[in-house]
């Protein structure tokens, strides 16, 4: 009974919230038979539009009156839904630097549209003083976002004496929406980086931020949006791929594939690929690993990152990164590399994805084909697969959600993948996220469950994580979770103080403890941690934390101990780095004994000219001995530049080296350059060339084992054209 009444009380929390700050914003979206052109002018038809001048700050004076003026209107006609932004300031003040779709900096502002009214998902349009864009969907009641997401949608900015001026259009074919709403959930943003001031329309709790079911409202009154046309996208695409085999001898792939996308309705769309080209743009940075687990890197191609959000689970915390669900599915294990370097070719994808009332829905599948390669010395077959996956998820009590989804492979071996329940119950300071799953290969599966609470008071904070994995829980072939027969908990919490004058702006202090239990080692891990955290007005901070228990590793026992450091800085709007270095007592599992861990790093960016950014990236790796002593340091800098001559169109070069101490030379070298040109939307010319050098073994002719020298494994070019016919 305790448990229920409990559970009865999160309910009555959930839907009895407090009546949001923005209940009185709302805008009446006016309809207009004037043309209006996208140009950064103020046409006639603007005369008609409501408008509002009432912005506030959030940052970093909470609630004070903005320090410039920003006017932003709307207008609809039957095909678009169009802002105007006019933003007043100094023209020496205003940040206009080139940049690519997504990729930009500067003075900037944004419209953002809750078009289902679930409070819980909205579309966000973002446009540099340069008038560069940037799109995104915004998710989790915005506690999260997803920057794959783009949309055919236009803008344009003109820069005056007095400030500059932002028009957008956003055809209603291009994005999803429910047709029988009389209004829809709206916001407006502006960023003034020379003063580091981010204004909003609506008014946010300054301990949570952003929140969409805080929106403001845009009116319909008698219009109602209709699709126009056959709502379809139909990419072409050309490929031709250029590597190197051996001896000054290269092998050239002319190949073709077709990416297509269909609208039935506001609320459906469908995508479709066919022999798409999967080729890395740029190489995986390098990754130094010492765990018993296997390396994470994240997913880079279209086909798998547009729409995913459909397919992922609750509860991902953006800004603070203390919950992350489980990933039951992993897009890289479909077309994966294997150990020589060869892809697994992907013969078809098609996805499907929507929504109907309360319920989002979406759907999955792909043929890979099957591809001998060769590990070490041994030759081995990748076979023929299935890939599935079905997600169904539905919005309860107003901000919160419940979802099913279902991960599949299948081959001449078997099948494999896992069955999933989560969701999460949230309020706008609070959440709380759950995932259950199991996981089946043939007739053998087992179960695993995680957990999430993050609450951030105006003056406390409160995080909690469990996570349990079955020791037979294993979706290797579809998901990333390696952790077999595992326990962990954490639970932190702490006092936060906030400023409201001053150079500072908060500090938070946080303690709390940790255990965990593994199948392989058998005994409960232990420990306590506390952590402090300094934030400043001027866009600067650091945090550093410290933990220390008792652990097993490999019929070790030992005393664990780390401590943590990091900073942020941004003294200008052209120069930001971050700084972190660590120190910890732990197994190394690469060279299997127990001794001290340490590493250390920094990235730097600096904006040399509008059009040109440099910078790079650095880590060392100081590996201990069990007497104490170094054992082996291992260097890693990534510098790169980044030329933008026009908005679009991009040139940049990296170099990513690993230098070894013991050895005293250069191991490892990957170098790229990339070339893009996104010349209409969703339109694309690309260019890229990987070149990867190691000391890996060679052998001649007769088999006789080469000297030890840095030479080429891998060097390739790909050159792409994707092209946009929108019907």
């Amino acid at each position: 009974m305790k448990l229920i009444s409990i559970l009865l009380l999160i309910i009555f929390t959930i839907s009895v919230t407090a009546k949001s700050l923005n209940d009185g914003k709302k805008l009446i979206l006016k309809i207009t038979d004037r043309p209006v052109n996208i140009d950064g002018k103020i046409d006639p038809a603007w005369s008609l539009a409501d408008s509002t001048t009432k912005f506030m700050q959030h940052s970093p004076m909470h609630n004070q009156d903005p320090s410039r003026r920003t006017v932003a209107k709307i207008l609809t006609d039957e095909n678009s839904f169009y802002c105007l932004i006019i933003c007043y300031d100094d023209k020496k003040n205003i940040e206009a630097h080139t940049g690519t779709l997504d990729d930009f900096s500067g003075d900037v502002v944004s419209l953002m549209l809750d078009t289902f009214n679930d409070r819980r998902t909205a579309y966000k349009f973002a446009v540099s003083a340069s008038g560069v864009r940037m799109d995104s969907r915004m998710l989790d009641d915005a506690r999260n976002r997803d920057y794959s997401w783009d949309g055919i949608w236009f803008a344009d900015s003109r820069i005056y004496d007095w400030g500059f001026v932002v028009e957008i259009e956003i055809p209603y074919k291009s994005i999803q929406y429910d047709s029988e709403l009389t209004d829809w959930g709206l916001d407006f943003d502006r960023w003034i980086p020379h003063l580091k001031e981010d204004i909003y329309w609506c008014a946010y709790d300054e301990n949570e931020g952003q929140r969409i079911s805080k929106f403001g409202k845009v009116i319909f009154n008698d219009f109602k949006p209709e699709v126009k046309g056959l709502n379809l996208e139909i990419y072409p695409v050309g490929i031709s791929k250029i590597t190197e085999l051996s001896n000054g001898n290269y092998k050239v792939d002319p190949d073709a594939g077709l990416d297509i996308f269909y609208n039935p309705s506001p609320k459906l769309s469908f995508q479709f690929t066919a022999n798409p080209d999967f080729a890395q743009i740029e190489a995986d940075p390098f990754d130094f690993n010492i765990s018993r687990y296997e390396s994470y890197f994240s997913e880079r191609r279209p086909f798998f990152t547009e729409g995913q959000e459909v397919f992922q689970a609750s509860g991902k915390q953006r800004n603070t990164g203390f919950y992350s669900p489980l990933e039951l599915f992993y897009s890289r294990r479909i077309g994966k590399k294997l150990p020589d370097g060869t892809e697994v070719p992907l013969i078809f994808g098609t996805k499907a994805f929507g929504r109907l009332g309360e319920w989002e829905y979406g759907g999955f599948a792909a043929l890979t084909g099957e591809r001998t390669y060769m590990d070490g010395n041994e030759k081995k077959v990748e076979k023929r697969a299935y890939f599935g996956s079905a997600r169904v998820k539905k919005q309860i009590f107003e901000n919160s959600s419940i979802g099913f989804l279902f991960v599949g492979k299948h081959d001449e071996d078997g099948s494999s993948g896992v069955l999933d329940i989560d969701g999460a119950l949230r309020d706008s300071d609070w959440q709380l996220a759950y995932q259950f799953a199991r996981s089946f290969r043939n007739s053998k599966g087992d179960y695993a469950l995680s957990a999430g609470f993050t609450q951030f008071k105006q003056n406390w904070m409160t995080l909690a994580r469990a996570r349990y994995i079955g020791e037979n829980f294993d979706i290797d072939q579809v998901g990333y979770v390696p952790w077999k027969g595992d326990v962990n908990i954490v639970a932190l919490t702490g006092p936060r103080f906030y400023y409201e004058t001053g150079e500072l702006r908060a500090i938070l202090l946080y303690f709390g403890g940790y255990t965990g239990w593994q199948k392989e080692d058998e005994f409960w891990d232990y420990g306590g941690l506390i952590g402090y955290n300094m934030n400043f007005r001027s866009d600067w901070g650091f945090e550093i934390n410290i933990d220390g228990g008792k652990s097993k590793d490999l019929d070790v026992n030992y005393s664990s101990f780390s401590t943590n450091i990091s900073s942020w800085f941004n003294p200008t709007p052209t120069l930001h780095g971050n700084l972190w270095g660590g120190y910890q007592r732990t197994y190394n599992f690469s060279r299997e004994y127990l001794a001290f861990y340490s590493w250390m790093g920094a990235s730097l960016s600096y904006k040399v000219l509008d059009y040109l950014d440099i910078g790079t990236d650095y880590n060392m790796y100081i590996e201990g001995n069990p007497d104490g002593e170094v054992e082996d340091i291992t260097y890693n800098a990534r510098p790169f530049f980044s030329l933008t001559p026009v908005n679009d169109l991009n040139i940049k070069m990296y170099i990513d080296n690993v230098y070894v101490k013991s050895t005293d030379r250069m191991e490892q070298i990957i170098a790229g350059f990339f070339f893009a040109y996104n010349f209409s939307p969703k339109s694309w010319i690309y260019f890229a060339f990987n070149e990867v050098q190691d000391r890996s073994s060679r052998y001649d002719d007769f088999g006789n084992l080469l000297p030890n020298r840095m030479h080429t494994i891998n060097r390739a070019a790909v050159l792409k054209l994707k092209y946009l016919y929108y019907l």
